[in-house]
């Protein structure tokens, strides 16, 4: 059993999840429902070999991939569960391409650094590591949070360009309405930011008092991440206090998502801080 896991690489769950994109593609040019039944086949052997890498590699989301790897994986399980409950629309065609996105970009990251190391651990169990796990939950699922929010919003305005156009909503791709797309952005922005700011005000905490990293306070993961919760704060202003249209609110959530991989790409003075020591 170990050596399997061992033995998972990233084209295990990286080429299922493509060939669930693809099947899900198929079924939407060919509406066969085997095409779609195998697309879900892939997709949960994707997610299954995702969870044997993570068990087994144990990435940190402290560096670049482990926190790329782990947003991923969180956003399978979501895409998993919107094809099985929204079985007539189109759902995967857009989670699974920031899935494979998130993935391949781990991937270059991997390549381009140091090979990860199996004693690392996603979750520490004392002292200050308590709080860094507590930390790098909170922005993992404040980045599933804009993530989701991303999704929504390329969906609206794909929707309200169809509509603008008088296109046939029935006609190719089936999506949710307006209204309801309108509404998991609005949910997922107001979700990511209270756990964003949260995670902000925790790595302040650890950077000054546990880790004795002053000099850090102007590294890009800690600018990004400031400039990201400003992102947010313009974001929830806009919508709540100038009542600006949701397809402007749609850009500003795009733009917040740019903004959110940098960050995720960047390193962490955490990370840096143990491999100086």
């Amino acid at each position: 059993m170990t050596a399997l896991l061992h033995d998972v690489t990233f084209t295990c769950f990286g080429l299922s999840y493509l060939l669930a994109l693809l099947l899900e593609l198929a079924a939407m040019r060919w509406p066969r429902p085997r095409l779609r039944i195998l697309g879900l086949v892939f997709g949960t052997l994707g997610l299954l070999t995702h969870s044997l890498y993570l068990a087994s590699k144990h990435p940190t989301p402290a560096k670049p991939y482990g926190a790329l790897l782990s947003v991923a994986w969180v956003l399978a399980i979501f895409y998993l569960y919107g094809a099985l409950h929204y079985t007539r629309r189109a759902w995967a065609i857009f989670v699974l391409p920031i899935v494979l996105g998130l993935v391949g970009l781990a991937f270059v990251v991997v390549r381009q650094s140091a090979p990860p190391s199996e004693s690392e651990l996603m979750f520490g169990m004392s002292g200050d590591h308590i709080w860094g796990a507590v930390h790098g939950v909170l922005l993992l699922l404040a980045s599933v949070g804009v993530c989701v929010g991303f999704i929504a919003s390329i969906m609206y305005l794909i929707q309200a360009r169809r509509l603008r156009k008088k296109l046939n909503p029935l006609g190719g791709m089936r999506l949710l309405n307006l209204e309801r797309l309108e509404q998991m952005n609005r949910q997922a922005v107001n979700l990511a930011f209270p756990l964003l700011t949260l995670g902000l005000l925790l790595g302040a905490v650890l950077l000054e008092q546990y880790h004795n990293l002053a000099n850090q306070w102007f590294s890009p993961k800690v600018l990004g991440t400031f400039g990201l919760w400003l992102v947010f704060l313009v974001l929830l202003y806009l919508r709540y206090a100038v009542h600006v249209p949701a397809r402007r609110l749609a850009w500003f959530t795009i733009l917040a998502f740019s903004l959110m991989v940098l960050v995720l790409v960047a390193a962490h003075p955490f990370a840096q801080a143990e491999g100086r020591s």
